[in-house]
């Protein structure tokens, strides 16, 4: 009996080898074959480029915006306009913003202008009562904005509008702050390019045949093309961080359960709320830790948020790769030595160790996302295309596509068939890949501790074009696992790689250490240079 049981296990060995050898070889000639049909349908395209930057308030941080209005060095109402300005100008190019609040929103800037001009506030109580006064900002458009479309970008929502605002955008009304804008994301905010059919695609501002990732690539692309000073994404499988990684900015994902999801669609319910977080986004790193403290409400007690922090008393690890998955794209040579840069830098300034690590587990990162995705009580992604009345039929669907009479997208129907490979909760597979992320959990965090941060690739590659993600569709692997570990994962950009679009790297931290990830991120920031403006600047 052993020895029949151990031939099953080597045929079974041997099975799983030659299958992963086959979608290898399967997965990398997609990729090859893609490569040269994208670039070969591209390669004469015209990178429409964007206006130049022709004012300094443009270049802004957040932060830096604020104080100027608290002590009238500037005008709200001038800040407001600037921001319209330059989205009237880059919209046409980008596709970023869907709706806005354009005239309220000067309203409510004029009205800024003469509380302060009354002096009825000091400036000290003007900072700690309403730090973002005066200082406009935009949401992706999953979020309730009372009085403009709330689609998420599908058909069937697209006369909706919003009733009231969602809880995030209550925080930053209360701190002071002036909403402007709505921007674009994929169809239900489940693929990770940003395109629908309500309003159409929205195009990478460093490279316009090229993706904003998604689903917060609008919000995204914006903040990249000097649009917005600072906006809000939320990410239930990396939608804050590809984004921000595509499009050469900061985007923090905060530790599960901090920040209100409240009055976004799709409704994530029950364990499906812990995955989802909703985060700060901006071209500037000293923008996120305030605007998270904003955001976290009263939540912000949980954090050490006002801890300071020795980055020489940190422990740094790296991870290079997930391993040889033969689902996932090899890490690009350009992303590789970004990180190579980082690792050095972080051992000659501080004269610390920076350990390689191996977690094998994380070879298994889409398996363990997809399963703790559909084993987490929500509607299938077809009853979301429903609105919940029922269930989309995706072969219909897809007929309909082919002759041009669908109202959701490719990406939308291959999100409702990849869900469909799934197996059910109660599967033996699904039982050891939720086992197996609990394990990698603890995993983590032993290994970080309270004092350690993990540094991995956010993406195999840089922005791809527009529709390639359909050939390499497991890659937001590196960043979905993240979600259902729980971890605060802060994005930064390293620069501008050798296709003319940005690089980037994840900083991982243990639970509720938000603080490390943003305070390493700060460090890079400095020694990189952080964003890199995606037009010429002239003023």
């Amino acid at each position: 009996m052993a020895t029949h049981a151990g031939c099953q296990e080597e045929k079974m060995k041997n099975f799983t080898w030659f299958a992963a050898l086959l979608l290898t070889v399967l997965f990398r000639t997609i990729e090859i074959f893609s490569n040269v049909i994208f670039w070969f349908v591209y390669r004469n395209k015209e990178k429409t480029p964007l206006p130049a930057i022709d004012n300094s308030i443009l270049l802004e941080s957040a932060t830096s915006l604020a104080k100027k209005i608290r002590t009238q060095e500037i005008t709200s109402e001038e800040v407001v306009k600037t921001f319209i300005r330059r989205i009237e100008a880059v919209n046409p190019i980008v596709n970023c913003v869907v709706d806005n609040r354009f005239d309220l929103a000067l309203e409510e800037a004029r009205k800024v202008d003469l509380l302060l001009q009354s002096g009825k506030k000091d400036e000290k109580s003007l900072e700690e009562e309403t730090p973002f006064l005066g200082v406009p900002f935009t949401i992706k458009d999953c979020f309730s904005v009372a009085g403009l479309h709330y689609t998420s970008g599908l058909v069937k929502r697209k006369d909706i509008i919003g009733e009231f605002d969602s809880d995030v955008v209550v925080l930053m009304k209360k701190a002071g702050a002036i909403m402007l804008a709505i921007t674009n994301v994929p169809e239900m905010c489940m693929w990770w390019e940003s395109l629908n059919n309500v309003y159409g695609r929205s195009r990478n501002p460093y490279d316009v045949n090229r993706t904003v990732g998604g689903s917060s690539g609008g919000e995204a692309g914006l903040l990249a093309a000097a649009g917005s000073p600072f906006g809000i994404g939320s990410d239930i499988g990396g939608s804050i961080r590809l984004p921000a990684f595509f499009n050469g900015i900061f985007g923090h994902k905060p530790t599960s359960g901090i920040v209100s999801n409240h009055e976004q669609q799709p409704v994530a319910e029950k364990v499906l709320q812990t995955y989802l977080v909703t985060g700060p986004m901006s071209r500037f790193c000293c923008d996120l830790l305030p605007m998270y403290r904003v955001l976290a409400g009263d939540n912000v007690k949980q954090l050490n948020l006002d801890k300071k922090v020795s980055l020489s008393k940190i422990r740094y690890f790296y991870m290079e790769h997930f391993g040889k998955n033969p689902l996932l794209s090899r890490v690009h040579p350009d992303l590789k030595k970004a990180q190579r840069k980082v690792v050095h830098h972080i051992r000659d300034t501080y004269n610390v160790s920076v350990q390689k690590l191996k977690l094998p587990l994380l070879y298994h990162a889409m398996e363990m996302w997809s399963v703790k995705m559909t084993s987490a009580g929500n509607p299938p992604f077809v009853a979301e295309l429903a609105m919940r009345k029922g269930q989309i039929s995706l072969v219909a669907e897809f007929l309909k596509f082919c002759i041009g009479k669908c109202d959701h997208t490719l990406f939308a129907l291959a999100m409702g068939f990849l869900e469909k490979l799934c197996p059910p909760s109660s599967h033996p597979l699904s039982v050891k890949m939720r086992a197996m992320c609990d394990d990698l959990r603890l995993q983590l965090q032993e290994v970080l501790g309270d004092g350690g941060v993990l540094l991995v690739p956010t993406h195999p590659t840089a922005a791809f074009y527009h529709n390639q993600s359909l050939t390499r569709p497991f890659n937001f692997a590196y960043v979905a696992i993240f979600n259902v570990l729980g971890f605060p994962v802060t994005q930064v950009p390293l620069g501008l790689g050798s296709w003319g679009v940005p690089l980037g790297i994840q900083v991982i931290g243990n639970l509720h250490n938000d603080h490390l990830t943003l305070a390493v991120a700060a460090e890079l920031e400095q020694a990189f240079g952080g964003w890199v403006p995606s037009s010429p600047i002239t003023c």
